[in-house]
């Protein structure tokens, strides 16, 4: 079973190496998907993977890098579109 959302960081999310760290902990944590920056400030992602991995990779975006201050993580369900690995986009 695949579990798939969209999600929203909000805070201190830019400029902190977020993109890269999530992609790193995505790796580690066995999801695919996307993250990118937002002109709102926010980044936003892309999640895939079985359920307990999105979970956890939910967890880290909670909390973020060591430089991040994460005022909030809006998750939305969507559709699985069988991405592969997790990039970092512009």
């Amino acid at each position: 079973m695949t579990r798939s959302v969209d999600i929203r960081v909000t805070g201190r999310v830019q400029g902190v190496s977020f993109r890269y760290h999530a992609q790193a902990e995505a790796r580690r944590f066995g999801v695919a998907g996307w993250v990118r920056n937002e002109p709102d400030g926010s980044v936003a992602a892309h999640l895939e993977g079985d359920p307990e991995s999105v979970d956890a990779m939910l967890a880290w975006c909670r909390e973020g890098p060591a430089y991040a201050r994460v005022a909030g993580v809006d998750v939305r369900t969507a559709e699985p579109t069988g991405v592969r690995g997790f990039d970092v986009r512009g």
